[in-house]
């Protein structure tokens, strides 16, 4: 029996902790919490969703959008993330993005319980768009694959942005200090703008919780971005998620430290030119369609820009059904 309880999002939604046992990097007690949105009686479709670096799951038009459809929507805050982050923790920690299998084999188990038959739709964001191709790739590889039948990847992070050096000297020298400095906090500019585009206490719409989703993010730690990096070098090398992707992303990059109008027309937060270099490594089904003028979290983006993502992603999954 899976027990639900209210959430924080109201009256549509309900959340359920999955409990996973001793941390992997001796932080206690690792949980994940499963956010459900009240289901169509007799759904066509599930969606789970998956957040990105220093977020969780607040984005209740995306589950609007997908109910609307007909589809049951569920979304998975990750351990140490968000709803699912205990005292003592650190924020978004993994030293393995492989530790996130349990959780997303438990999730996508549990919406196939609860909705035998219908095919699962994974849609991931950010770090999340990295964390989720891994996932179903290994799944794959040892041949288990999820009962997943697309994946929509919302900017998925793909490379390091910025300068070769962090691509390659930088990125080395995190692999022996993982060993020995792992929660070292990496030096970053202030950030904030991306944030502060996004927030109603700022020039955004969203009433998003700032302690789970910090207007500047969480610091980077020495352990995790080793993490991050050996992800993206799998990428590079290759995968095969076995499932039709779809990729979203802006049609540019802007990065400052300052607000301005372009923030709200770019992505701020990721290099679009690597997303689109490296998308086709996720696997032979994979479209990658530019959204013009929208934001690092397409579905955040300005209003004409939101439309054409959501416009997109209905096309999309629309001919995947009528060729099923």
């Amino acid at each position: 029996m899976t027990t639900w309880k209210p959430d924080q999002l109201g009256d549509d939604y309900q959340q359920h902790t999955i409990v996973l046992g001793a941390d992997p990097d001796g932080e206690g007690e690792a949980e994940a919490v499963l956010v459900r949105r009240t289901a169509p009686a007799e759904p066509r479709s599930v969606v789970l969703y998956v957040h990105g670096f220093a977020d969780y799951f607040f984005q209740t038009g995306l589950a609007d959008f997908f109910a609307g459809r007909g589809a049951a929507f569920y979304a998975l805050d990750l351990r140490k993330c968000g709803r699912a982050r205990r005292p003592g923790q650190t924020a978004h920690y993994v030293s393995d993005l492989a530790w996130y299998d349990a959780e997303l084999d438990r999730s996508v188990d549990l919406v196939a319980r609860e909705h035998p038959g219908v095919p699962i739709t994974v849609v991931a964001h950010s770090t999340g768009g990295l964390i989720a191709p891994l996932w179903l790739d290994r799944r794959r590889r040892n041949g288990n694959p999820a009962p997943v039948a697309a994946l929509v990847l919302n900017s998925p992070w793909l490379d390091q942005q910025g300068s070769s050096t962090l691509r390659g000297p930088i990125t080395w020298a995190l692999v022996p200090l993982a060993r020995v400095i792992p929660l070292r906090v990496l030096p970053a500019p202030v950030g904030g703008v991306y944030g502060t585009s996004l927030h109603v206490s700022g020039t955004g719409e969203w009433d998003f919780d700032t302690v789970l989703k910090p207007l500047v993010g969480f610091p980077v730690t020495v352990g995790w971005l080793n993490a991050v990096r050996r992800g993206h070098r799998k990428v590079h090398k290759g995968l095969e998620v076995g499932v039709p992707t779809l990729v979203l992303h802006s049609d540019r990059s802007h990065f400052s430290s300052s607000y301005s109008d372009a923030v709200d027309r770019a992505d701020a937060v990721l290099d679009v030119q690597q997303i689109a270099r490296w998308a086709p490594h996720l696997g032979d089904r994979t479209t990658v369609v530019v959204v013009p003028g929208a934001r690092h979290d397409v579905f955040l983006s300005q209003v004409e820009p939101r439309a054409t993502a959501y416009d997109t992603v209905d096309s999309w999954l629309g001919s995947l059904h009528r060729s099923a």
